[in-house]
C-alpha cells in the first residue's frame, strides 16, 4: 500500500502535469552522446535498490562523475510482474523497499541524472509487463517518479513486421512531441531487424529511429556477465556500427551498447580498445560492471579526459573507414576546433605500425608545406609530438594485438576534405579505382585505389586518380577520368544512404558480378546503400 501512497503524492505534484506544447528540439534535449551507468550487461534481471545507491557513491568517489559520467538508467525487472489496478507499473518492493520516486530523488541528489526502462511489447525481454497499450499512462507515471531517460526495448510486439514497430514507436513519438517533457528516449527497435541478409527493413527502422528519439540500439546486445567472448560480440557491434555514421548528428547517436568492462574474457587491451572505438564514435558511454570492483587501470582509462572530450566534441562526428584490410582498420573524424582524429584497430595477433599519409587524413600536402611540422598528440598518453610535414603522414607507435592507438593532429595550414573508403553498407565490399579508370566493388585492401576524397563540389576523386573524379560513363558503368572538365560527375549522399549521380538522377550500384554500375535508384536497396567519409553532406538528415 506505501507504494501507491507515495505515487499519488507525486502524482499530484506532476503527474498530470503533461499537456500539450512544443517538444524541446531533440539537439537541446541531448546535444551529447549520454555517459553514465546502467545494470543490465553485469546483473540483468538480479537487481536491487543497492545497485544503484552504491552507483551513486562509486561512481563519485572514484571521479567518474567529475568524468562526465552523469546519468544511473535502471533496466528491466524493476517492476513487479503485473500493474495496479488503475493499469499503472508497480515498482518491487522488495527490490527497491524506499520505492522508485524516492530512488530517483536520491540519484538527483548525488548530481545524477535517473534513467529507467520499459518495452513497446506486451511484455519486457524479461517476462515483466510492456507499455504496449499503455503508453500514455507509463510516459505520465515515469515522468511523475523523477526519471529524465527512457529506454524503450522491443520484445514481444503482436508481430515482428517493420509496420507493426514503425507504429507502436511512433506512438511514442507522438506522445512525446505533445509532452513539456525533456525525456530523452532510446530506441531499441532498430537491433530487431540487424543481422540479417536483406538489411532494407533495417534501413527502414535505423531511419525513423532518428526522427522518432535520441539514440537507437541498433545492432546485438553486448556480451553479458560472465558468459561467452566479449571481444566477438563488441567486435560484431563495432562492424555493425560503421555501417550507419548517416545517421548521427547532434541529438541523435547510433548505440552499440554498453561498456562490459568487467567481463572476465577481456584482456586489459581490449577493454581499452573498446573504450577508445566507443569514444571516436561519439557513442554512448554507458558503463554496465560491477562498479564496486573496478581496478585502478580500468578507473584510469575511464577517466582519461582526451578520450572522453573526443567522445564530448560538439560536431559529434562518428569516425568513419579510411582504410581497412585483414588486420587493420584506420579511422578519422573532425573535432570542433578543426583539429583530427585517427584511431588505428590491430585486428590482428601481432603488434604492429601504421603509416597514415596527410592525403588520407584529409590534408592537402601541398597546402601543408606552408608549415614545417604538424602537432600529433598520442590521446592515451597526452604526448605531444611535431611531425615534420615532409615525413609525408603520422607513424603510429606500436600497436598490440587487439590494441587502437588514437592520436589528435592540430595544423592551420590545410582545410579537411572528407576522405576514406565508399563501402556497400550490407556486402562492406570497397568501392575500388584502377589504372584504366574502371570502377568495381572488391574487398577492402588497404591501397589508394580504395580511398576517396569528397569535394564541396559534388566531385568525388579517389588518391589513385587524384585530379580525375567520379563519372556516370558509357553502358551505365562508373568510372574515373582524368581530364574531367565540363563532363566532372556531381554526387549527392543522401540518409537513405544513396549517392545520386546529378546530371542522370541514378544511384551508384554494385551490380552482382562486382562491377560498379550507375542504375535507377530503388527504395533501400542493398546494392545501391552506401556509406562514406564523415564530413560529407547528407541530404536529408
Amino acid at each position: 500500500m506505501s507504494r501507491f501512497l507515495t505515487f499519488m503524492a507525486v502524482s499530484a505534484a506532476g503527474l498530470f502535469s503533461i499537456v500539450s506544447s512544443v517538444r524541446v528540439p531533440a539537439n537541446r534535449i541531448l546535444p551529447l552522446p549520454p555517459m553514465g551507468f546502467n545494470n543490465w550487461a553485469r546483473f540483468k534481471t538480479d537487481i536491487n535498490e543497492s545497485i544503484f545507491v552504491d552507483a551513486a557513491e562509486v561512481m563519485t568517489t572514484t571521479g567518474l562523475l567529475a568524468a562526465g559520467y552523469n546519468r544511473i538508467n535502471l533496466d528491466d525487472a524493476w517492476s513487479t510482474m503485473s500493474r495496479a489496478a488503475d493499469n499503472s507499473m508497480v515498482w518491487d518492493a522488495n527490490k527497491f523497499p524506499r520505492g522508485l520516486p524516492w530512488l530517483a530523488s536520491h540519484i538527483k541528489s548525488k548530481g545524477f541524472i535517473p534513467g529507467i526502462y520499459s518495452d513497446s511489447g506486451s511484455l519486457s525481454c524479461g517476462g515483466y509487463p510492456g507499455a504496449l497499450g499503455y503508453e500514455d499512462i507509463d510516459l505520465r507515471v515515469f515522468t511523475a517518479w523523477g526519471f529524465e531517460f527512457l529506454k524503450m526495448d522491443g520484445c514481444n510486439l503482436p508481430d515482428a513486421s517493420e509496420k507493426t514497430y514503425h507504429e507502436v514507436y511512433d506512438r511514442w513519438h507522438s506522445l512525446l512531441s505533445q509532452s513539456r517533457s525533456k525525456m530523452v528516449f532510446s530506441n531499441s527497435a532498430p537491433a530487431y531487424f540487424s543481422g540479417v541478409k536483406n538489411l532494407t527493413s533495417w534501413y527502414m527502422v535505423m531511419g525513423w529511429s532518428q526522427k522518432y528519439g535520441h539514440l537507437a540500439r541498433h545492432s546485438a546486445d553486448i556480451q553479458t556477465y560472465p558468459e561467452g567472448n566479449s571481444w566477438n560480440s563488441m567486435m560484431y557491434n563495432y562492424g555493425q556500427h560503421v555501417r550507419l555514421s548517416r545517421y548521427q548528428k547532434p541529438g541523435f547517436f547510433n548505440d552499440p551498447d554498453f561498456l562490459n568492462v568487467d567481463h572476465p574474457s577481456y584482456s586489459l587491451t581490449e577493454r581499452k580498445t573498446h573504450f577508445a572505438l566507443w569514444c571516436v564514435f561519439s557513442a554512448p558511454l554507458l558503463l554496465s560492471t560491477d562498479l564496486k570492483a573496478l581496478k585502478d587501470k580500468e578507473i584510469e582509462y575511464l577517466t582519461n579526459s582526451r578520450l572522453i572530450a573526443v567522445n564530448q566534441d560538439k560536431l559529434v562526428q562518428q569516425a568513419t573507414l579510411v582504410s581497412r584490410d585483414q588486420n587493420h582498420d584506420v579511422l578519422t573524424k573532425s573535432v570542433e576546433n578543426g583539429d583530427r582524429v585517427v584511431a588505428v584497430l590491430n585486428k590482428g595477433d601481432a603488434p604492429t605500425m601504421v603509416m597514415i599519409s596527410w592525403e588520407r587524413l584529409g590534408f592537402n600536402p601541398v597546402s601543408l608545406q606552408r608549415f614545417d611540422y604538424v602537432v600529433v598528440e598520442n590521446l592515451w598518453t597526452g604526448k605531444r609530438q611535431k611531425v615534420a610535414v615532409a615525413a609525408g603522414g603520422v607513424r603510429t607507435e606500436s600497436i598490440p594485438s587487439h590494441g587502437t592507438a588514437v592520436y589528435r593532429l592540430s595544423q592551420k595550414a590545410s582545410a579537411v576534405t572528407p576522405t576514406g573508403l565508399i563501402f556497400n553498407s550490407n556486402s562492406l565490399k570497397c568501392l575500388t579505382d584502377n589504372w584504366s579508370g574502371v570502377v568495381s566493388w572488391l574487398d577492402c585492401n588497404d591501397s589508394d585505389s580504395q580511398v576517396w576524397m569528397a569535394r564541396k563540389d559534388g566531385r568525388i576523386t579517389s588518391l589513385l586518380h587524384p585530379d580525375g573524379c567520379l563519372m556516370h560513363g558509357d553502358l551505365n558503368l562508373a568510372y574515373t577520368d582524368n581530364s574531367p572538365g565540363q563532363n566532372c560527375g556531381k554526387w549527392t549522399y543522401h540518409v537513405s544512404g544513396n549517392l545520386v549521380n546529378a546530371k542522370s538522377g541514378f544511384c551508384l550500384t554494385e551490380r552482382e558480378d562486382g562491377v560498379a554500375v550507375v542504375a535507377p535508384c530503388g527504395y533501400l536497396l542493398n546494392e545501391q546503400v552506401l556509406s562514406l567519409p564523415i564530413g560529407v553532406a547528407v541530404a536529408g538528415a
